[in-house]
């Protein structure tokens, strides 16, 4: 691998920096979560981004610059521990035929997109696919959150999966809800968590297969999920953007569980009363922010998939 004349070198002071920016930042997400899980606590929301998606808080504290970015100096070899990195020629190996002499120049340390293996590019390439079609097709926001309520649909009270929290409405004014609302949820992993009697009320039943098909902007959780698809596209995803993907992803948590049956008052989360006009139109406010929001950050992983292609 060799450096290209488009590639940006960052000093040992700037990559440090920014790492260090990095840190601090996710460590206001991590460091709670953390001290909660030490002492036996959970939070039905804010644990949520730790808990059902596999990205462990070590790994979100982890800085990487993405692709075309290398990092200058001794230290930046700590990332050779990464096989995806390499030392770049121009840098501090010296020439292959003085062994033993001292680099007369600081190493370049960098990311090199050919190391992605064929299974990964086969998912990136699909990935490309789905995001860059939720970018186009038309958002829908008339879902109004009842995939929440769909989840809780005709269950005991030992059934609810957050049973530490009361439910806003007795069962049967619950199912009364649902039953008097149009489902139409087109995420399937919000889909497949809802009970069995609520799925034929759905008015679609996605699969893992048709995902791609149905993913579209409006939808919280599709927007949530880009936090997955940066992580999973990581070491390459610069790490700003996995944070950025995350702080999305909180904000559309909270929202979620706001507009819930459950009554989460007691942690400063007024409801989303979506079983009301007001309540509803409040969501579908919340919906086009989110949707908004998440545009500029598909666009970043739609560009990162275009390099790790090329």
């Amino acid at each position: 691998m060799t450096a290209t004349p488009t590639a940006t070198v960052l000093a040992e002071s700037e990559w440090r920096a920014r790492a260090a920016a990095h840190e601090a930042r996710v460590r206001a997400w991590t460091d709670p979560h953390q001290a909660r899980a030490a002492r036996g606590e959970k939070h039905p929301v804010l644990d949520f981004l730790f808990t059902y998606y596999a990205f462990r808080p070590a790994w979100l504290r982890r800085w990487h610059p993405g692709p075309g970015v290398a990092l200058a100096g001794e230290a930046a070899r700590e990332f050779l521990r990464w096989p995806e990195y390499r030392e770049l020629s121009e840098g501090g190996a010296g020439s292959p035929s003085r062994p033993g002499f001292p680099p007369t120049t600081p190493p370049l340390i960098a990311l090199d997109p050919g190391t992605l293996p064929a299974h990964r590019r086969e998912f990136v390439a699909w990935l490309r696919g789905m995001l860059a079609a939720m970018q186009v097709r038309p958002a829908f926001y008339g879902c109004h959150g009842l995939h929440e309520w769909a989840m809780v649909y005709r269950q005991t009270p030992d059934e609810v999966r957050h049973n530490h929290y009361p439910l806003r409405f007795a069962p049967d004014e619950l199912a009364r809800v649902v039953e008097s609302s149009p489902i139409t949820c087109t995420h399937f992993d919000a889909f497949r968590f809802f009970t069995a009697p609520a799925r034929p009320l759905n008015k679609l039943q996605p699969t893992r297969t048709d995902t791609a098909q149905l993913e579209q902007r409006g939808c919280l959780h599709a927007n949530m999920d880009l936090y997955k698809w940066a992580f999973k596209l990581a070491p390459f995803t610069p790490a700003e953007l996995i944070a950025d993907c995350f702080a999305l992803a909180r904000d559309v948590r909270e929202v979620d569980m706001r507009a819930s049956p459950y009554d989460l008052q007691k942690l400063g989360l007024a409801p989303i009363a979506i079983e009301m006009p007001a309540g509803r139109a409040e969501y579908e406010r919340h919906q086009r922010d989110f949707a908004a929001r998440g545009e500029p950050l598909r666009a970043r992983l739609i560009a990162l998939c275009d390099v790790l292609l090329a």
